[in-house]
């Protein structure tokens, strides 16, 4: 199993992707959630672009990647869950919530350490909100992001198929959560006790400071829980708040593959800390849990 999973994992990932942008794409037009401040034309170029030239830099950079990785703690019987004697089942459900823990502790790093944020804002920097927000990272950022997920396989050793596993849920989850698709409320508030729903994604991209230092999960909401960062809607609702970095609002570099590579080099205003908290109460009504 382990041989045909690395003998077929790009068409498996591959397929997986198209098929879920597909699904996606096709649901914002069905039933969107905001009203979109720009066309598709206006920003995919861009998205789809900076998610073009991050997938040859990393397959240029790091010609095996995670599954090279953890390929070669499998043969040398690296890491924690070679240490440890576990059903096998047991290793893949260890792996892909552990791998999911360090992603969230990642994203929080990211807002919390200042030239990191200037790497990050590229991602928050998008006007609007679709899928296509969910693979926009600055190329340093992406390279950053590889070398923690192979250090974090190397320190593990988790199962080749848990990698796979991982990979392809991370990477529907994050064109999922950052759709632009309307979920009825109740089932909103049941699915964002296992996973991170859109609505819940989204505060995390308003341009609120306390707002954006919200909702940092990607796949399962189980860690902002835990750690205190989940925050239930923003203050102004989904329709009413505002997407993106307030400091930067010019559409030639929230919109443009050459503005997107620049903004971390840009002046930085909006330098914050990940605890602040500019309005008076921090008891607003979308601080109330479910």
């Amino acid at each position: 199993m382990t041989n045909l999973i690395l003998e077929y994992e790009l068409s498996i990932r591959l397929t997986a992707f198209f098929t879920i942008f597909a699904a996606m794409a096709l649901w914002e037009v069905a039933s969107p959630c905001r009203k979109r401040r720009f066309k598709r034309s206006q920003r995919w170029v861009g998205n789809i672009g900076i998610v073009i030239l991050n997938s040859l830099l990393l397959r240029l950079l790091f010609p095996a990647a995670a599954l090279g990785m953890a390929s070669y703690t499998a043969v040398n019987g690296w890491g924690l869950l070679h240490a440890i004697d576990l059903p096998f089942w047991l290793d893949i459900l260890i792996a892909v919530l552990l791998m999911d823990m360090v992603i969230y502790l990642q994203h929080v790093m990211v807002h919390a350490v200042p030239v990191l944020w200037r790497l990050h804002r590229v991602h928050h920097a998008d006007p609007d909100y679709d899928l296509t927000t969910g693979a926009r990272f600055h190329p340093i950022e992406i390279i950053i992001s590889m070398l923690i997920k192979i250090t974090t396989i190397a320190a593990l050793g988790p199962p080749i198929v848990a990698v796979v596993i991982f990979e392809v849920v991370l990477n529907g989850m994050a064109m999922f959560n950052h759709g632009n698709v309307r979920l009825p409320m109740p089932l909103d508030r049941v699915l964002r006790w296992v996973i991170v729903t859109p609505d819940m994604h989204r505060v995390h991209h308003s341009v609120e400071p306390n707002e954006t230092n919200s909702n940092f999960g990607f796949n399962l909401s189980l860690w902002d829980r835990l750690m205190g960062t989940y925050r239930q809607q923003p203050r102004l609702g989904q329709q009413g708040m505002e997407i993106g970095i307030s400091s930067l609002r010019d559409p030639k570099m929230t919109n443009r593959l050459t503005g997107m590579l620049w903004i971390p080099f840009l002046q930085d205003k909006d330098v914050y800390s990940i605890n602040r908290r500019p309005w008076k109460s921090d008891h607003e009504p979308g601080d109330a849990q479910p």
